[in-house]
C-alpha cells in the first residue's frame, strides 16, 4: 500500500489532481477543495464542493474571528465530534444551581454510557490516546501525530490489532512514521515512552511493515548523530566534522552491515578527539546505545578515511 492510501486526505487539504476528462476539449482536469476546471478551455465542470475546514461565523467589536465549531481531527476516535459537559460552571462562566449540577451530571453519565457503539471503537479511542502519549514524550511535531493516528486507524481496519496488545500497535505507529518521515527515532527511545517492551513493539512493527507496505526509509548515521551531540553537548563544529564523517563512510561502504548507532558513535567520538574533547567512550556508548568495544571498532575503521 502507497503513502497516499495509508495517510488518506480529505477535501479540505486543498489537493489537486488532474485527469484527461474534459467532455469538451478532451483537456486536462484540475480538481481544487472549491471547483472542478479544465486547464486548456476554462470550462467549469463542478464548483461548490463541501468545505470540512473551519467556520468562521462570528465577528465581535474587536473584530476577532471566533469558531463556531471545532475543526476535524484523525487523532480522535470520532474526528472531534464529541461533546464535552461541563461540570460548575456554564457557557458564561456563571455558576450552575445544585439542581442544574444534578441535571447535568445525568445527562454526562448516559453520555459516557453512550460514547462508544462497539468494541472496536473503544480500541480505537484508547490507541489513538496512547499514540498523542507517545507523541507528547518524545516531542514529535503535530503531523507525525496525525499521521501516526492515520496509519493506526488503517492497521486496524486491516485487522493487525488482532492477537497484538493495542500499546504495542501504537508504539509502532509511532516507529513507523518516524521511519517514513527520516526521523532517527530508535525502537528503544519509542519503547521507553511506550507501555510495551521492544519485542513487542518489533513484532508489531514487522506486520504493519509487511501488510500494508510502508514506505521506510533505511536508518543512516547521520540521523543519530544531532541528538547524540545534543545529549552529549559538544560543540558546533564537532558535530559537523562528525556528520562529515558519517558520509564519507557511507560513500566508501563502510556502513554496509553495521548499526547506525556506533556508526555514529563512532564518527562523534573520532571527531571529538580530533579537536581535543575528551569524552567517555562508556558515556557515548550508553547513550547511543552500543557498546564501547563496537565504538572503538567502528573509530579505528573510520581512521582509513580521516586523513
Amino acid at each position: 500500500m502507497a503513502t497516499r492510501e495509508i495517510y488518506t486526505t480529505t477535501i479540505d487539504e486543498d489537493v489537486q489532481t488532474t485527469a484527461t476528462d474534459c467532455p469538451d476539449c478532451g483537456g486536462s482536469v484540475r480538481t481544487t477543495d472549491r471547483e472542478t476546471i479544465c486547464e486548456d478551455c476554462g470550462r467549469i465542470l463542478e464548483e461548490t464542493h463541501l468545505d470540512r475546514g473551519p467556520d468562521w461565523g462570528r465577528y465581535d467589536e474587536q473584530g476577532s474571528k471566533r469558531r463556531t465549531g471545532a475543526p476535524l481531527t484523525p487523532t480522535r476516535h470520532d474526528r472531534g465530534l464529541s461533546t464535552e459537559i461541563g461540570y460548575k460552571r456554564d457557557g458564561n462562566g456563571n455558576t450552575l444551581s445544585s439542581r442544574k449540577r444534578r441535571q447535568l451530571n445525568r445527562l454526562r453519565r448516559e453520555q459516557s454510557r453512550a460514547r462508544w457503539q462497539s468494541k472496536a471503537e473503544r480500541n480505537l479511542a484508547y490507541g489513538l490516546s496512547e499514540i498523542r502519549r507517545i507523541v507528547a514524550s518524545l516531542g514529535l511535531a503535530q503531523s507525525i501525530r496525525n499521521q501516526a493516528c492515520s496509519l493506526f486507524r488503517t492497521a486496524q481496519s486491516e485487522q493487525l490489532c488482532r492477537g497484538r496488545s493495542l500499546e504495542a500497535v501504537a508504539a509502532a505507529s509511532v516507529y513507523a512514521t518516524s521511519r517514513c518521515n527520516g526521523l532517527g527515532r530508535s525502537r528503544a527511545e519509542v519503547t521507553a515512552c511506550a507501555r510495551c517492551d521492544q519485542q513487542r513493539l518489533t513484532t508489531a512493527y514487522n506486520a504493519m511493515n509487511v501488510e500494508l507496505e510502508l514506505p521506510t526509509q533505511p536508518i543512516a548515521a547521520t540521523d543519530r548523530i544531532p541528538r547524540l551531540a545534543t545529549e552529549l553537548e559538544v560543540p558546533d563544529h564537532v558535530r559537523r566534522r562528525a556528520l562529515e564523517l558519517a558520509q564519507r563512510a557511507r560513500e566508501r561502504g563502510l556502513t554496509i552491515g553495521c548499526r547506525p548507532s556506533g556508526i555514529a558513535a563512532g564518527c562523534l567520538y573520532l571527531a571529538a578527539q580530533r579537536v581535543g574533547l575528551c569524552l567517555s567512550q562508556q558515556r557515548i556508548a550508553d547513550i547511543a546505545g552500543t557498546s564501547p568495544n563496537t565504538l572503538r571498532n567502528r573509530r579505528d575503521e573510520l581512521l582509513e578515511i580521516d586523513t
